[in-house]
């Protein structure tokens, strides 16, 4: 595993925000990883461990996700904050331009950031998400979402992640869940398996309005001229082929790769998203 340090920021509303820092050359920009809805910075660990050293990878946890802070205000569980959060973080850290790869959540902030400042992208991974997301795949978030459910084992909550989730990853198996509760979910003091993040995330995500989604189209134009990769799962219920199409036909500079066999959202570590992020970053500059 590549080393890395914990850091903090601390947000406009006073909490306590984590980041990893993972150290890389310093003539390049560095990769900012923004994770999904209810993820957390180990979503990137074995990404940042593949890139570390080459590159200096730097992945925050968004208000009350992981070690950060939980939210005074459930209201502000929203992509316009956490966006408001990330800028304060790169402001301390003196970053001007980087690299930004997006999964989910993490891509809309990803398209929000490119509508105000553009000029700060050197590079795009948008991980199955597009300018409008599938009523499907919403709806099978808003099920399992906010649940806050404990498990005694990672067994136990390993089972409980292939009954919600097994339609994204067909092909896992028991280690294969282990893992992927292990980067979701923490063992508390008492012994048992928590989902890790505020549970008051969901409860916002459900006010949403998803029959007006928000016109991102104009992030697009944004990014004309900056190397952007859109990884979309084969599987994907909420970033539709349809989608993608019509996003590559207005984005010049870009290449759309399909992860076989996943749906939402593709780990990164699959080996033609691997590869695809490799090409990515060989334009950047």
């Amino acid at each position: 595993m590549a080393d890395y340090s914990d850091g903090t920021w601390t947000s406009s509303d006073g909490l306590d925000l984590h980041y990893r820092d993972y150290p890389g050359r310093e003539d390049r920009p560095p990769i900012l990883c923004l994770h999904g809805l209810t993820r957390n910075a180990r979503d990137f660990a074995d990404l940042a461990d593949r890139l570390a050293g080459e590159w200096r990878v730097i992945v925050p946890e968004m208000r009350g996700r992981g070690d950060s802070e939980y939210a005074k205000d459930a209201d502000s569980y929203n992509p316009i904050q956490y966006i408001a959060d990330v800028n304060l973080l790169l402001e301390q850290l003196g970053i001007e331009r980087f690299v930004a790869i997006g999964t989910s959540m993490g891509g809309l902030m990803t398209m929000l950031m490119a509508m105000k400042r553009p000029e700060r992208l050197a590079g795009v991974v948008l991980n199955d998400i597009g300018t409008a997301l599938e009523r499907e795949g919403i709806d099978r978030i808003l099920a399992y979402a906010g649940q806050g459910r404990t498990f005694p084992t990672w067994v136990h909550a390993a089972r409980a992640l292939e009954e919600t989730q097994k339609v994204a990853h067909p092909a896992f198996d028991l280690a294969d869940w282990i893992a992927m509760a292990k980067r979701t979910m923490a063992l508390t003091s008492n012994g048992r398996v928590v989902f890790d993040y505020d549970m008051k995330i969901a409860e916002t995500f459900a006010k949403v309005d998803f029959n007006n989604q928000p016109d991102l189209t104009p992030a697009l134009d944004k990014l004309a001229t900056v190397p952007v990769l859109i990884l979309r799962g084969e599987l994907s219920d909420l970033f539709s082929a349809e989608t993608c199409q019509s996003m590559m036909e207005r984005l010049r500079n870009a290449e759309a790769v399909i992860v076989a066999g996943v749906g939402h959202a593709p780990l990164l570590t699959e080996p033609e998203a691997a590869a695809a992020i490799d090409r990515l970053l060989a334009k950047v500059a």
